[in-house]
């Protein structure tokens, strides 16, 4: 049975990652394991959209997104962020293809239900799993930006969770890895979780245990559980050899089951 699975990680993560995680990456596809990429890159977004003077505000941790905003989105993640991760992987001695969920309608997407006040925010309604499949079977490892896109052509930004989540399972992949700067969910003691589920985890953010900038990294993780994914494993990229012991051997950061 192939070995394969989807990796979101954000884009200013990647970017700070050692050469070493991407020699990794390089090392895993040579092995035969079939690796697909969702990147976000909140960070990079807001700071262009700062440079250029355009407004930003966020609704529920959604990025309210106008057209103005659509532009710059695009701009940023399928066209710089999406093409340093490429570089990157390419760098390593790994081949990588950069694509973007507009291209072959890969992500296809509809407006969020708050849509009036959040603007073109989407929801995935479906993934073209064969271009991704068919990149595989090319020898590339698909980047993918998590723009979406719909049947009358209209651009959607997509949660890169949510992305990330959805890819996975139209690829009927059952654990995906979270790749973060953090070894994975801490307890009050600050040791790593080995496995929670998700009614665990709303328990401890109810009672602070899981607080600040740890919230919004598990919420995502949690949002990856859809469809045919069963697990996900968060994971400090910095630590050496974290993607074989993720996905070949396990017993790394924390796994976060659903029940």
């Amino acid at each position: 049975m192939e070995q394969r699975f989807v990796m979101k990680c954000g884009g200013s993560t990647l970017a700070a990652l050692p050469a070493s995680f991407f020699e990794e990456l390089r090392d895993l596809q040579a092995q035969g394991v079939k690796v697909v990429i969702v990147h976000g890159g909140g960070p990079a977004i807001s700071e262009t959209l700062g440079k250029l003077g355009i407004e930003s505000e966020f609704v529920g941790g959604l990025r309210k997104t106008s057209n103005e905003v659509l532009d710059v989105v695009e701009m940023v993640l399928a066209g710089r962020i999406n093409k340093e991760i490429v570089r990157r992987i390419q760098q390593s001695g790994a081949r990588a293809l950069g694509l973007s969920g507009v291209d072959g309608e890969l992500i296809q997407a509809r407006p969020v239900a708050n849509a009036a006040e959040i603007g073109f925010v989407g929801d995935v309604t479906d993934v073209n799993a064969a271009i991704i499949e068919g990149v595989m079977n090319m020898g590339y490892i698909p980047v993918i930006a998590p723009i979406g896109i719909d049947a009358a052509a209209q651009r959607y930004n997509i949660n890169a969770d949510t992305a990330a989540g959805a890819v996975a399972s139209h690829l009927g992949v059952e654990r995906m890895i979270v790749v973060t700067d953090v070894p994975g969910i801490m307890n009050g003691e600050k040791q790593v979780l080995p496995s929670v589920t998700v009614e665990q985890i709303e328990a401890m953010i109810a009672s602070g245990e899981i607080y600040g900038g740890m919230i919004p990294k598990v919420r995502a993780a949690i949002a990856c559980i859809q469809g045919d994914v069963k697990e996900v494993v968060i994971v400090n990229g910095d630590m050496p050899g974290v993607l074989s012991k993720a996905v070949l051997e396990g017993g790394i950061g924390t796994r976060i089951v659903q029940q």
